[in-house]
């Protein structure tokens, strides 16, 4: 899956306005975009909730699993990882 890194420190953005940069910028790279899994470090927040269970101990979160499991290409990731978004192409 291919990473965008965001310094999101810089811009000061919270959740809500991170999550429509993303939206914008997958957009943008994929011509058409569907969110298929978040992650917020600040809230310990992961959609679709609870995927991170059965990877207790493993090297890929279970939101990037559940992702690339289903098409995800692109992962926007602001503030080395405190707000991160998958995106599929439509």
């Amino acid at each position: 899956m291919q990473t965008l890194h965001i310094d999101a420190d810089e811009l000061a953005l919270g959740f809500d306005a991170s999550l429509e940069l993303a939206k914008h910028i997958a957009e943008h790279l994929l011509g058409g975009a569907m969110l298929l899994s978040f992650y917020d470090r600040e809230r310990n927040l992961e959609s679709p909730a609870g995927v991170s269970e059965c990877h207790v101990g493993c090297a890929t979160p279970g939101w990037v699993d559940y992702a690339e499991n289903r098409g995800g290409t692109l992962m926007v990731n602001f503030g080395h990882g405190r707000f991160v978004f998958c995106f599929m192409p439509l």
